[in-house]
This record gives C-alpha cells, structure tokens and sequence, in this order.
C-alpha cells in the first residue's frame, strides 16, 4: 500500500490518498478544498480507481472538496452521524465561521460508528470514535500498516481545538486518551495538519494530554 500525502486548501489541510496499484484501487482520506488536481495525476499515474472516501470529520476544511472529488471518481463517502449537519448542510460552517466557504453539500453513503470494521485496499481497518475536537470526529486504524489517521483529535504536539460549536476539552482529553493512547505504541499518527507522530511520543511528551 502506498501513502501520498498531500496537504491542500486555504489552511493546508492533510489529504490522505492511499493506492494499491495492484489491485487498481485507492482510498483518500479527507478532501481538502482543490484537492483533486493534486491527486488526480496520482491515480492515473498509478492506474488506481478511487473506490471511497473517509471524512474523519464535518469540518469546512477537511470537505471543501469532497464533492468535487465525488463528481469526478464516483466515490462512496463514509462519515460518522454526529457530523451529519455539517457535511449536508455546509452553509451552518459558513454561519459560525463569518466567511463564504465555497462548500458543497456531500452526500455520505455510509455513516460509521464506533468498533465498525471495514476492509480497504486488502487490509483490515478499525473505526474509533474520537469527539471532542467536533461531535463526529472519528480515527482509521489499519492495524497491519501499525498506523492511525486520527482527523483533527490529535497532533504532533497539540490536540485539536476545543471552542468551535460542540467541541469540549474534556471530551477531547477522554477520546485521546481511550482511543489514541490505547493503540499500540508504536502506531504511527496521521493528522489532519502537520507533520505525523507516534502514539508512544505523544503519550510521553503531548503538552496537553499524557498517558
């Protein structure tokens, strides 16, 4: 399995596309405003056919793009249901933000829960539901790949916001430390901004919330 990451859209928000080029398929995770000009050559390049979309949450910046990347690929969109107002009727972010946004509604195929098991590109994948940062805020954990796509709960350094409309502190803290520390120590942390980390360095040096 291959990882391109591509961060994109007005506050460079990580992109996660994930290609298996022997079975002739991919996987992004978040959909970042212009984002498919950014991947786009990438499954052509390696003749992948996006199959789905994961949206680790309703925010603005992780779905400007999602249904520009729907349209073009016929992508089936998971999210978490907590979220579902954001991501069907984006104008609400456009309400609390004090912006125009550019946002399109996107419709979600499938609504995760938490413990649900999904099978992607050949590997087995966990959902953990991790609000706090957002009502819907979920990770993607591919066991076999020891690695964690964990929205915007946690960062290398930092932990997601907490003071736009649903977020909660101690919400945040309980999720980090129940969903994201729980995982093996070595799992690998992908962001939603930022560069990536481990759960093991987080656990020891998050200024915010230690294990």
């Amino acid at each position: 399995m291959n990882l391109h990451v591509r961060p994109a859209g007005p506050i460079q928000t990580n992109a996660y596309l994930l290609t298996m080029p022997e079975r002739g398929e991919a996987v992004l995770i978040d959909a970042p405003g212009a984002v498919w000009p950014e991947i786009a050559p990438l499954l052509q390049k390696e003749a992948c056919k996006l199959t789905e979309l994961w949206l680790t949450h309703g925010h603005w910046d992780h779905t400007q793009g999602a249904a520009e990347v729907v349209r073009a690929t016929g992508a089936k969109v998971r999210a978490h249901a907590a979220d579902r107002e954001m991501i069907e009727s984006p104008e609400i972010m456009e309400r609390f933000m004090g912006m125009r946004l550019n946002l399109e509604p996107v419709k979600v195929d499938h609504w995760v829960v938490q413990g649900d098991r999904l099978t992607a590109l050949g590997e087995a994948v966990e959902v953990r539901h991790v609000p706090g940062h957002c009502p819907g805020n979920v990770l993607f954990y591919f066991a076999g790949q020891t690695s964690a796509y964990v929205g915007d709960a946690l960062f290398n350094g930092s932990i997601g916001r907490t003071d736009l409309p649903g977020g909660s502190f101690e919400e945040l803290e309980r999720s980090i430390r129940t969903q994201i520390y729980t995982l093996p120590e070595g799992t690998r942390v992908y962001p939603g901004h930022g560069p990536a980390t481990t759960v093991g360095q987080e656990r020891r040096g998050n200024p915010y919330v230690q294990g």
